[in-house]
């Protein structure tokens, strides 16, 4: 069963949040919020800004990307605080279940997404092998990254033996999207010495 214009509103009205760490968040957000809620512009810009459309198995392996050694269970919905029981605040990148019944394009992943969630997934990485990197390596850390905070990032890199790291507040959580050439050409740089 689908839910209620008002429920299907109130829901997506929740993901708006999925804009804001992108460089041009703030004036889409801006954009959208002009609209009337119940609008068909308003769900449509919406459901458009999670792109599940375009990617629909970036929302079923989403949560899986963090598991380490463990099994997602959906946390993003399972460990929300109470405190965000009101659908007026965000809750930014996340993925929930009843996604996969109200966005048309994420509906026929349901099952695989739900399999997803309850597979136990093994460790990431090992972190002793990664502390012993002989591979040079670079990588990018988003200064203002609302969804990555700075300090794990820059903990997770001091661990990486010979791992050379861009610290820089240019880009939003978006900088591939955004400026991918010139990243890379830079973090290309950085391994080459």
């Amino acid at each position: 069963m689908l839910p209620t214009g008002e429920q299907l509103t109130s829901r997506r009205f929740r993901q708006l949040g999925n804009v804001l760490g992108m460089s041009d968040g703030a004036e889409r957000l801006h954009s959208m919020l002009e609209l009337p809620t119940a609008s068909p512009g308003f769900l449509h810009d919406v459901t458009d800004g999670t792109d599940f459309a375009r990617n629909p198995l970036y929302a079923a392996v989403h949560e899986s990307c963090y598991a380490d050694g463990s099994v997602t269970a959906w946390s993003a919905e399972r460990t929300l605080p109470g405190e965000f029981a009101d659908v007026e605040l965000f809750t930014g990148e996340h993925v929930y279940p009843w996604m996969f019944g109200d966005y048309a394009a994420l509906r026929p992943f349901r099952e695989a997404a739900e399999l997803v969630a309850q597979h136990p997934w093994p460790s990431l990485y090992d972190a002793d092998r990664l502390a012993e990197n002989e591979v040079p390596v670079a990588a990018i850390v988003y200064a203002n990254d609302m969804y990555v905070p700075r300090d794990l990032s820059e903990e997770t890199a001091g661990r990486v033996r010979t791992l050379r790291r861009w610290l820089t507040d240019e880009y939003e959580h978006d900088g591939l999207r955004a400026d991918g050439a010139r990243i890379l050409d830079r973090l290309i740089e950085l391994v080459r010495g």
